[in-house]
């Protein structure tokens, strides 16, 4: 078999004539690295872990969720809750992570760690060897069958085969369910399967039935899709529940953490629907949040839950010691029936408030954000000295857009102009048009404009509405008390510190860094000033070091210092919480930051099925390292809808991952919406510098 290092080289030539090359050896283990915590073996209570100065949390690598969060608390919540519990008792949480969700028993109990935090059921098997917590969260089973079984009670069905990952509280149940009814069967598979593992077999027929969390069906399953050939299917456990775990001899450790929990309110049960004032949020020690997946409200980025709204409700929920639960809605007014029927407490997503909301009976609380609307062109023009000047052009808009109303207005007033009504776009789709010469102008909200102007320097705005509207949390008429709470909190902070490092964080630092005259690259002379480091490295995983310094100049400008908008820092902006799970930390020291982003690209290239062309593999990898890797499963699933190649990136899936920026795909993406452009901009000008620099430098280099 060939080495995977030689695989690499003969992709250069690959890129170079256009051969395929496949195949490569395993990489070398996380544990190699450098990591920043070492570990020990500890099998003692609380007295012995508080003379260690740390308690050990453990989850597997990357617990992240299977899709943007839309309805409920954010897992990462678990980490966050015990983090603090581990400082309430004066000592520092130390994170361990597994490669494999089965062996989290096996490393506590051989005291590699000493709480298990994550998405982790109460079964009977693992009450053998562990203790539990009181619970923090309870969910629902239910089972996943194909649609011609819908409606169905598992008793008159006339044999079901139910498959489930070993060791799983799916086991259990499903085990459960086969000793009621004689007519269902249970099949026990690998312990490794993931829940959407398990959805996709059912989906192409491998499996009959399997058994999902409810909460995790809602972005596994398009209930959207009428021709979905597989449906949710009843309720097989009313109530599993989730909690930490330890050893069995943790019994000091055990009570303070059930302590802290029940003090803490540590639940996150999504309760059914109430109506909920300030006295109820607080006692249930959750605040309720009703938004919207855009990129100024809620979204998610290199596994990173952000957004301005998202980051103030949640900075406001802090300081009243609650945990924010998001729910996702698409519309203002599907935002206000949630709000109404007791879904939410309050609604945060950029919400105009205006006078017909109020004259509907909604109630704002005071403005957080000031907006106007612009006219948006070309930056080579020249600001408008009045609306006179929009005299003979034309401005494109959506048809359902306010700024329709505003255009109408002044074509009412006898200006003459021309309106173009464009379906299905966003105002990121608009602006990118009037850039490229497609539309004459534009209008956007400011806020919006000032966002894409950080991410570009082609557009200009020309002319600015008066007066400014006023954005604000929506609330229902009853709840003068949360009002009171949320107008206080915006008087203290409203453009106070916390406040404009937010503002500017999305609406003015820019995305991405200038651009200079790229490095001349010659024979003999350096591409970068870590060449050295960078050969090193790249040669553990077989990567060619040419390309990850392409990737180090996209990311960095080979600046060891740089930080993005969104956290990321070092020569290859890994994020931190990456970083800490790969054992690094001090990201902008070159060797910490290079091992960490090598050893991330290497876990996501494996993420990838191994049947792709090894070009193609890369490409989706550095799409992946860029956006998400969720980001860009939802984009080959997508190319797969649409009757693109979903195993190729160049002219198929990225042209999906553009699509994900327009509410109509997003809302159907496991992820949600994300920039599309920024993937597809990264992997062609990463392929394309390489290219140079292998041609510069020579094949053999």
């Amino acid at each position: 078999m060939r080495s995977k290092a030689s695989v690499w080289l003969m992709f250069c030539l690959a890129m170079m004539v256009g051969c395929d090359s496949n195949s490569g050896s395993s990489a070398p283990e996380v544990g190699e690295v450098v990591s920043t915590f070492e570990n020990y073996q500890e099998t003692g209570d609380l007295s012995d872990l508080r003379q260690r100065g740390f308690i050990r949390l453990l989850a597997p690598r990357f617990d992240e969720p299977s899709g943007l969060p839309r309805d409920g608390i954010p897992s990462i919540d678990y980490q966050s809750q015990a983090e603090a519990f581990v400082r309430s008792l004066d000592l520092e949480p130390r994170w361990v992570y597994a490669d494999d969700f089965g062996e989290l028993d096996e490393l506590l109990n051989a005291g590699s760690a000493d709480i298990i935090v994550t998405n982790y059921s109460v079964t009977a098997a693992r009450r053998k060897t562990l203790s539990f917590s009181t619970p923090v969260n309870s969910v629902q089973e239910k089972l996943v069958l194909p649609a011609a079984l819908a409606g169905t009670p598992v008793s008159d069905m006339e044999k079901l085969v139910i498959s489930v990952p070993e060791g799983t509280a799916y086991q259990e149940t499903a085990e459960k369910l086969s000793r009621r009814h004689e007519n269902v069967s249970v099949e026990i598979l690998h312990e490794d399967l993931s829940d959407e593992e398990l959805v996709q077999a059912v989906v192409g027929g491998e499996l009959e039935a399997t058994i999902i969390d409810s909460n995790m069906l809602n972005v596994l399953l398009d209930s959207g899709d009428a021709d979905s050939p597989v449906v949710a299917g009843p309720v097989v456990n009313r109530k599993r529940r989730i909690a930490w775990a330890v050893r069995k001899n943790s019994t000091e450790l055990l009570d303070k953490i059930n302590q802290y929990i029940t003090s803490e309110r540590v639940i996150t049960s999504v309760d059914a629907p109430e109506l909920r004032d300030w006295a109820t949020i607080k006692e249930s020690g959750v605040l309720r949040v009703i938004t919207s997946n855009n990129p100024a409200s809620y979204f998610m980025w290199r596994g990173e839950l952000m957004g301005f709204d998202y980051d103030l409700i949640r900075h406001f929920a802090k300081q009243h010691h609650l945990r924010v639960s998001v729910r996702v809605e698409d519309s203002p007014t599907a935002m206000f029936d949630a709000l109404q029927r007791g879904e939410g407490d309050v609604i945060a997503a950029s919400m105009t408030r205006t006078e017909e909301r109020e004259k509907q009976g909604w109630m704002f609380s005071k403005r957080y954000l000031e907006i106007n609307e612009q006219l948006i062109g070309r930056a080579d023009e020249a600001a408008f000295t009045s609306l006179d000047d929009l005299a003979g052009r034309s401005v494109a808009v959506g048809p359902d857009s306010a700024f329709l109303e505003t255009l109408k207005d002044l074509k009412r007033g006898g200006l003459e102009f021309d309106i173009i009504p464009v379906d299905g776009v966003t105002t990121e789709q608009l602006i990118d048009a009037v850039a490229n010469g497609i539309y004459d102008l534009t209008m956007a909200d400011s806020h919006l404009a000032a966002m894409e102007s950080t991410y570009r320097d082609d557009i200009a705005v020309l002319y600015q509405y008066e007066p400014a509207q006023e954005i604000a949390w929506g609330l229902r008429p009853e709840q003068d008390k949360l009002k009171q709470q949320l107008d206080n909190y915006i008087s203290r902070q409203y453009r106070g510190l916390f406040y404009n490092v937010t503002f500017n964080r999305y609406f003015k630092e820019k995305k991405t860094i200038a651009n200079h005259v790229e490095y001349r690259v010659t024979p003999g002379k350096a591409i970068s000033p870590f060449d050295g480091l960078v050969k090193d490295e790249s040669l553990k995983y077989g990567l060619d070091w040419r390309l990850i310094t392409s990737q180090m100049y996209q990311e960095s400008r080979f600046n060891p210092k740089a930080r993005s908008f969104a956290g990321a820092q070092g020569l290859l902006q890994v994020m931190p919480r990456t970083g800490r799970q790969f054992g690094y930390s001090n990201l902008t020291n070159p060797q910490n930051g290079v091992e960490a982003g090598l050893a991330y690209m290497d876990w996501l290239e494996q993420r990838f099925p191994a049947r792709l062309d090894l070009a193609e593999k890369l490409y989706f990898t550095l799409a992946a390292y860029n956006a998400g890797h969720g980001h860009v499963e939802d984009a080959r699933r997508l190319a797969q809808r649409i009757g693109k190649d979903p195993d190729k990136w160049f002219g198929n899936v990225e042209e999906a991952m553009l699509l994900l920026s327009r509410p109509q795909y997003a809302r159907q993406a496991r992820y949600g919406y994300v920039r599309g452009s920024e993937p597809v901009k990264y992997v062609r000008e990463i392929k394309n510098r390489y290219l140079g620099y292998v041609e510069a430098l020579g094949e053999s280099s």
